[in-house]
């Protein structure tokens, strides 16, 4: 596995819900930073070390009020650029089909923007590089919301953010318009669309 699949892979796991699984990871996730260049192996080391030192009560309920309970900090990247409009729709099926292409499937009832699901998908195939690279706009957002609650995942957004090429012009407007007025919201009187859901 190349130095970008192991980031993609770790901060996949440093983003996802801490059950017992996930937490049980930490050790493996902890080991395979060794392989990576201090910029990628410092923020997400920040995060495994929180998750190492936290009692895991504490710490699925603070992750559950970060992406959870607070809409700005979704982990679901259609959210940034389509809202709860039904321009989603199409775009969630442009990331399935991205999935169907490769042979890999979203497992945990996730939706297919999930990012640490994409973040899978792009540690395993070409693909999910596109996906991410195409939803910078919600990965920017994201670390913004992020850093303004002070949150230990922030370090591994920002890191995702440098496996990526820098961002254009379009996408510092993109990301500013989106900052300004936020997701786009449905005009037609459609039931909004939940984009995460509670947790265990």
């Amino acid at each position: 596995m190349n130095e970008r699949a192991v980031a993609a892979k770790a901060a996949s796991l440093l983003l996802r819900y801490p059950d017992p699984e996930v937490l049980a990871a930490l050790p493996a996730v902890v080991a395979a930073l060794d392989e990576l260049p201090g910029r990628l192996a410092t923020p997400l080391a920040a995060v495994a070390a929180h998750r190492a030192a936290a009692d895991p009560i504490r710490l699925a309920a603070e992750y559950v009020e970060t992406f959870d309970f607070r809409r700005r900090c979704a982990l679901h990247l259609t959210y940034y650029t389509h809202g709860d409009t039904r321009a989603r729709g199409p775009a969630l099926a442009g990331f399935a089909a991205a999935y169907r292409a490769a042979g890999l499937a979203v497992t945990g009832g996730e939706l297919p923007d999930y990012l640490p699901a994409v973040l899978d998908l792009a540690a395993a195939h070409g693909s999910g590089w596109d996906l991410l690279g195409g939803h910078r706009v919600g990965l920017d957002l994201l670390v913004s919301a992020l850093e303004r609650d002070r949150s230990v995942y922030a370090h591994a957004v920002r890191a995702v953010r440098l496996l990526l090429p820098p961002p254009t012009p379009a996408d510092l407007a993109a990301a500013a318009g989106l900052a300004r007025g936020g997701p786009p919201v449905e005009r037609v009187g459609l039931q909004p669309y939940t984009p995460t859901g509670g947790r265990p």
